[in-house]
């Protein structure tokens, strides 16, 4: 009997501790599934009134500085990250060339314009031959009418004589007379319709020349314009030589130097717009379904944590990103692999903020959404 109270004694401490251990364990559980409940309910909450994702930077306005024409560098007046103003003279090209090609454009107008004043000089003349012809022509008309009158009255003579002579009441030397004057007369009118002929003929050619130079002068204008739009071309390549700002900004790196030779079209360098920056979100697919436009969104970047930046949806990419790729997939050639899709939302910050002027384009940050 003693021996079975000293076994119970022995044993009961060591039946009383799994006990004790057991509870401890049950309370840790209860807790953890506690927290984990309370976590999971609010995370729950929060994604029925907010879309987040980390997938988005920083953007601004980014305008490439291009060579118009082609040339050697003779100046380069900026410096890595130089601030900048638009319209400021960045880079200088070689000019001699343009200059040139401007002078021979100034000349070749020149002789155009004189070119108009020959057409029309000649125009003139013709116009003042015109007037002189058919002034011959009246004159000749008119002399015309009066060897007329003069071959009427010699024929009527003659005729009278020719009576006369019949009857030898004039002698033969008086009707030779008579005869001799109708023939003169004759001879003289027929000289004078000869005469009016050739001074027709001279009027139509007159004529025809005033037309041709007529048609000169239209030329010679049509020239004219030619060649100013040579010059202004000639003037506006020229101008290019000096490569200009685009906008406010910031240069990038300078990948010129001196002496180097551009193409035309080739990208030197770039100017960062010194506006507010802004930021794309790529968005997943099946976060869509309630985001819109003027939603309020949160943004915390990277290179200032703990700071909220206030912003707002202002605009969603009316295609995906895979769309704008390179090489965009097709789904219709090969083995389909479906993979969700990414759409661009740009977000403008709504309040002054202290940091916004610090902010450069390409900075991670993380977007909240706050759905409606």
């Amino acid at each position: 009997m003693a021996q079975n109270e000293i076994n119970t004694a022995q044993q009961t401490p060591e039946a009383e501790a799994p006990k004790k251990k057991s509870k401890g364990f049950i309370i840790v559980l209860a807790a953890l599934v506690v927290v984990g409940g309370g976590f999971g309910l609010t995370k729950y909450i929060h994604s029925q009134h907010h879309e987040e994702t980390d997938d988005a930077q920083l953007d601004a306005s980014i305008s490439p500085v291009i060579p118009r024409i082609s040339g050697y560098v003779t100046e380069i007046r900026v410096k890595d990250n130089q601030k900048v103003k638009a319209g400021d003279t960045l880079v200088i090209l070689d000019n001699r060339a343009g200059t040139i090609a401007v002078e021979q454009a100034q000349a070749a107008l020149t002789a155009a314009q004189n070119s108009l004043g020959v057409a029309q000089a000649n125009t003139s003349s013709s116009k003042a031959n015109i007037a002189s012809y058919e002034a011959n022509i009246t004159t000749v008309d008119a002399q015309i009418e009066a060897a007329q009158v003069t071959l009427r009255r010699a024929s009527q003579d003659y005729d009278r004589y020719a009576n006369l002579i019949k009857d030898h009441s004039i002698t033969q030397q008086q009707f030779e007379q008579a005869e001799a004057a109708k023939q003169s007369a004759e001879r003289q009118l027929a000289v004078l319709r000869g005469q009016k002929n050739a001074a027709m003929r001279q009027t139509s050619a007159a004529t025809s020349q005033s037309n041709a130079t007529s048609q000169q002068i239209g030329v010679a204008n049509a020239t004219i314009q030619q060649r100013q739009a040579d010059l202004e071309n000639a003037k506006l390549n020229l101008s290019y030589t000096a490569i200009l700002a685009p906008s406010d900004g910031v240069v990038s790196k300078i990948n010129a130097q001196v002496g180097q030779f551009l193409s035309a079209g080739q990208s030197l360098f770039t100017v960062v717009g010194a506006g507010a920056p802004w930021v794309v979100a790529n968005f997943k697919e099946t976060q869509l379904e309630k985001i819109h436009v003027g939603q309020k969104v949160v943004v915390h970047i990277d290179a200032y944590p703990g700071h909220d930046f206030q912003a707002k949806v202002t605009s969603l990419s009316p295609a995906t990103g895979s769309r704008f790729a390179l090489l965009p997939p097709d789904n219709a050639s090969g083995n389909f692999v479906k993979t969700v899709q990414r759409l661009p939302i740009k977000i403008e910050f709504t309040m002054d903020d202290q940091y916004l002027k610090d902010l450069r384009p390409g900075l991670n940050v993380d977007v909240d959404v706050h759905l409606d």
